[in-house]
């Protein structure tokens, strides 16, 4: 049996080929500058992010009407990643620089109604030059225009994992799409984030500046911490956020996955932690001695470094890990670790993930040029991240915890499963030295003989010492046990598997108003 053909299908056939050809592969013209900028097409990126054969795609042929626009300059869709469903957000710098058009803006708002419906993970892959200017009325005010966007990425806030892949530009208001999102992860020497353009500061406030001053990657991940890691290359970024993505849960609702457990690199033992406190170390190989060996993933190492953050996995099962690392100066907190600890917590309890907090710390930085950078204001927001979060947390003093710094790395107040220390851990006010000074100042100016004065400094140093002896502070019960580091990884995973089950409630109220 034959059937009469339609010469209208036909045309119909041929018309949507040629928009979907338009959009599988740059042009040679594209394809050389991307060449040239070592970047990756946008569906060799998307490629490198899904399970072979997995990805579906949506709104593929939106503006194919219009000449030079394929898919509006941004691929979205879902696929699986190590089996888990996800959906990416895809811009596409050979269309027009990747900006935004009307289609654009509609691709990314459907995408994220999709995410907030189904609750599933977000890739976003950004590479734009912003809006396209000619498009604005359609594209900026309404509602569903661009603000649109910035809305559902706050509401999908803490529901499900958002990661940021930046390969390029993120410009003027579309710099905030990595901004709502969980982890940036910018590629050295391409990507960028900022407002105003130098060009535009140039112009409008009088200042000469680099690109890469302005808002180039390295600096958003060693001075504003914008930016939370640094990839190589675009294959390193996707690879980065693949494995970013193995350590959290697909939703709120869900645990981490597990995987097969296995013995930390080095076993942690006595020489690993100094026992003398002024003597800094490197709390990494504390952390390494404790973790499954390999799987610490750190969380904006070149930014705050007095404070290390980072996903690990203990016996198998995902851990965050906030530590003071006296190696990078004396591990003081300031304003900057303080907001790195804070934002850390608060995206651990959102995606059920347990923390250990390793204390070395002599309290807050001070002095007048913290305290006109509201050292107080992002110190009291760390604390407050600490009061907040209900996934099962267990505190270890390793060396000092002194004055607001315990409260700072979960001290006994703030309700941790269990705060243990290790032999070498102190807890007080203030170092001994500090507080001898401060209680005694006038007496031992007032001393003129030097052995006279250095006996009097030992002997008020001698009291307080036996004031917070620590097996004083073990009985009076502030702390819950003291371990040796041979036995610390078995003690927490014991610790932690105990207090799986704990109530994840804090408090009967709309929200609280943290002190940002």
């Amino acid at each position: 049996m034959t059937y009469a053909s339609d010469p209208r299908v036909e045309q119909v056939r041929e018309r949507l080929h040629a928009a979907h050809e338009a959009s599988a592969a740059p042009t040679p013209k594209a394809a050389d500058k991307l060449a040239s900028q070592n970047k990756l097409y946008v569906r060799e990126r998307i490629a490198l992010l899904f399970d072979e054969g997995t990805f579906i795609e949506d709104g593929r042929y939106a503006n194919a009407m219009a000449d030079g626009l394929p898919a509006d300059g941004v691929v979205t869709g879902r696929g699986l990643v190590d089996g888990r469903p996800a959906i990416v957000v895809a811009n596409d710098p050979t269309v027009k620089a990747g900006s935004w058009g009307a289609r654009t803006v509609e691709k990314i708002v459907r995408a994220t109604e999709s995410a907030l419906r189904e609750e599933l993970p977000v890739f976003w892959f950004v590479d734009s030059a912003g809006a396209r200017i000619t498009d604005q009325v359609d594209l900026f005010p309404g509602r569903r225009g661009a603000g649109r966007i910035f809305h559902n990425q706050v509401a999908l806030s803490g529901k499900v994992p958002q990661i940021c892949c930046l390969f390029g530009p993120s410009a003027a208001g579309g710099a905030y799409i990595p901004s709502f999102t969980d982890c940036v992860i910018m590629v050295e020497g391409n990507a960028s984030m900022y407002l105003g353009s130098p060009r535009m500061a140039e112009m409008v406030v009088g200042e000469k500046v680099t690109l890469e001053e302005m808002g180039g990657a390295r600096m958003h991940c060693t001075v504003s911490g914008c930016g939370d890691l640094l990839a190589d290359d675009d294959t390193d970024a996707i690879e980065q956020a693949r494995l970013l993505f193995s350590y959290l849960p697909s939703s709120w609702r869900d645990a981490p996955p597990s995987y097969a457990p296995e013995p930390p690199e080095s076993p942690l033992d006595a020489t690993v932690v100094p026992e003398v406190e002024s003597q800094p170390f490197d709390v990494h190989d504390v952390i390494d001695g404790l973790v499954d060996d390999g799987s610490f993933f750190e969380i904006k190492p070149l930014f705050a470094a007095e404070l290390v953050t980072g996903f690990g996995r203990m016996n198998g099962e995902t851990i965050g890990i906030v530590a003071n690392n006296s190696a990078v100066k004396g591990g003081v907190l300031f304003a900057d670790s303080a907001d790195k600890a804070a934002r850390f917590i608060w995206w651990c309890d959102a995606f059920n993930v347990p923390l250990v907090y390793l204390a070395d710390v002599p309290g807050f930085m001070i002095g007048s040029d913290v305290e006109r950078g509201g050292i107080i204001r992002h110190g009291a927001k760390m604390v407050s991240a600490v009061s907040e979060a209900t996934v099962p947390q267990v505190s270890v003093v390793v060396r000092k915890a002194y004055g607001a710094g315990l409260y700072a790395m979960a001290g006994p107040g703030f309700g941790p499963d269990a705060c243990i220390a290790l032999p070498t851990a102190r807890i007080a006010v203030m170092g001994p030295d500090a507080a001898v000074n401060a209680v005694y100042a006038n007496k031992i100016a007032a001393i003129e003989d030097d052995a006279e004065r250095a006996q009097f400094v030992a002997d008020r140093r001698s009291e307080y010492e036996e004031d917070v002896d620590l097996e004083r502070l073990l009985s009076d019960l502030v702390l819950d046990g003291v371990v040796e580091p041979e036995d610390l990884r078995d003690e927490l995973v014991m610790r932690l598997r105990y207090a799986a089950r704990r109530d994840r409630a804090f408090s009967q109220r709309r929200r609280g108003v943290p002190p940002v």
